[in-house]
C-alpha cells in the first residue's frame, strides 16, 4: 500500500533519550524544559522574532482571532482546510469568501478590496500547499483599510519570501505541526508574530489567562503542549534538512515523469523557495480525476482531493456560495503521494500508471 502521506519517524533511540529525561523530571506538560527549548530552537531555525508552541494549528488560529480582538467580517479563502473557516465562525465572526487565483490557488489579492465593508476587521489568508499568498499586496490593502492580517501557514514550514520567513508577514502567522506535515511534533502548532505585545498576550491566553499563582489577566484557554510532543519536535528538527532534500528529489522525479500528463501544478511565488510539502496537480477534467483516483485506489495507491469540496458551498453552518474558480479547481485538484519513505521507483510506478490511465 502507498498512502498519500506517511509521518516521518526518527530513530526510536533518539526519541528514547528525551523520554528518559521526562521520566527523571516528572514534568509532563505546562511548558516544561523541552517545550521551552523547542520554541527557542525553532525561533533560531526559522529566523523569526517571536514564536509560541501550542496544542495544534486550529487552536493557534482561534487564539490569533481572539487576541487581535476581531469582530464582524473576516475576509478569507474558500480553498483551504476547514479549520481556516471554522475558526472564524467559532470565534463569533463571519467569514467572507473571496475567490482564488486559478494559477497560484491562493486567495486572489486583487479581489479582496471589493469584499471589504464597514464590518470587515481582518483578512485571514492561507498559503496553499505552502505557496505564499501575495503578501506584499495584501499588506498594502490592510494598511489602507486599517485591517489586521492573519496567515494560515499550516503548510509553509521553512518557506521564505525575499529571504524573510513567511511567518514574519502579517500581524500573526500560524503553523501546523500535525504528524502529516513535513516537519511535525505528532500534534502541535505554532503562533508567530513580530509584535512583542501580541506575544505577551498570546502567552497568557495559551495558559488560561493566568498571570500569577492567584491572578488572571486575560480570557484564556488551554493551548499548551506536552513534553512528549516537544521531544518529537526536537528530534525531528535534526532531520529537517534530510526531509527537505528527499522530498525535493521525489518532487523533481514526479516533474520529470509526469511531463506528458494533461495537468498543471500551482504557480509558485516567484520570490519564495519551495518546501515540497505536497505534490498537487490540477487535471484537465473531474472525469479524468475520478478515473485516475479510482484506478489508483484499486492498486492501493491513495491520493487525496485536497481541497474538495469548496468551503464556500459545502459547510452546513454557512450559506452556500459558488465562486467559479474555487468550484472548478476543487473538482480537478489531486494530491499525489509524497513522504520521506516514498521511493523513486514508487514515484516512477505511480507516474506510469497515471499516464496509462490518461491514454487509455
Amino acid at each position: 500500500m502507498i498512502p498519500v502521506t506517511k509521518p516521518f519517524l526518527p530513530p526510536q533511540e533518539d526519541y528514547n533519550e528525551y523520554l528518559q529525561g521526562i521520566w527523571q523530571r516528572n514534568w509532563l506538560t505546562n511548558m516544561g524544559p523541552l517545550a521551552t527549548r523547542l520554541e527557542n530552537d525553532l525561533k533560531k531555525y526559522l529566523k523569526v522574532s517571536h514564536l509560541l508552541f501550542v496544542t495544534n494549528g486550529t487552536v493557534a488560529l482561534q487564539m490569533a482571532i481572539k487576541v487581535l480582538e476581531l469582530s464582524g467580517e473576516i475576509i478569507t479563502t474558500p480553498f483551504s482546510f476547514v479549520a481556516t473557516t471554522s475558526s472564524i465562525v467559532w470565534e463569533g465572526c463571519t467569514p467572507v469568501f473571496v475567490d482564488i487565483d486559478p494559477k497560484t490557488l491562493c486567495i486572489d489579492a486583487e479581489k479582496i478590496e471589493a469584499a471589504i465593508t464597514e464590518k470587515t476587521s481582518a483578512i485571514l489568508a492561507t498559503h496553499v500547499y505552502g505557496n505564499p499568498c501575495d503578501v506584499e499586496f495584501i499588506e498594502t490593502i490592510a494598511k489602507k483599510h486599517n485591517l489586521k492580517v492573519i496567515y494560515d501557514a499550516a503548510h509553509a514550514f521553512g518557506v521564505e519570501v525575499n529571504g524573510k520567513s513567511i511567518f514574519e508577514y502579517g500581524d500573526i502567522s500560524t503553523c501546523s505541526l500535525h504528524s502529516t506535515k513535513l516537519y511535525h511534533s505528532v500534534e502541535g502548532g505554532l503562533i508567530i508574530t513580530t509584535e512583542l505585545d501580541l506575544l505577551k498576550k498570546l502567552a497568557l491566553v495559551r495558559n488560561f489567562g493566568i498571570s500569577g499563582f492567584d491572578s488572571f489577566a486575560e480570557l484564556g484557554l488551554n493551548g499548551k503542549n506536552s513534553e512528549f510532543h516537544a521531544a518529537m519536535g526536537l528530534v525531528n528538527l535534526n532531520y529537517v534538512h534530510d526531509i527537505f532534500d528527499k522530498r525535493r528529489r521525489l518532487t523533481e522525479r514526479y516533474d520529470c515523469k509526469l511531463s506528458g500528463l494533461k495537468s498543471y501544478k500551482p504557480e509558485w511565488h516567484s520570490k519564495a523557495n519551495l518546501n515540497y510539502a505536497y505534490y498537487p496537480i490540477v487535471l484537465e477534467s473531474e472525469e479524468l480525476l475520478l478515473k485516475m483516483k479510482g484506478d489508483l485506489d484499486k492498486q492501493e495507491i491513495f491520493t487525496r482531493r485536497y481541497f474538495y469540496p469548496s468551503l464556500a458551498s459545502s459547510l452546513p453552518y454557512l450559506p452556500s456560495l459558488e465562486l467559479p474558480f474555487t468550484e472548478d479547481i476543487s473538482k480537478r485538484i489531486l494530491c499525489l503521494p509524497l513522504y520521506y519513505d516514498l521511493t523513486l521507483d514508487e514515484v516512477d510506478w505511480i507516474s506510469g500508471l497515471l499516464l496509462e490511465i490518461q491514454n487509455s
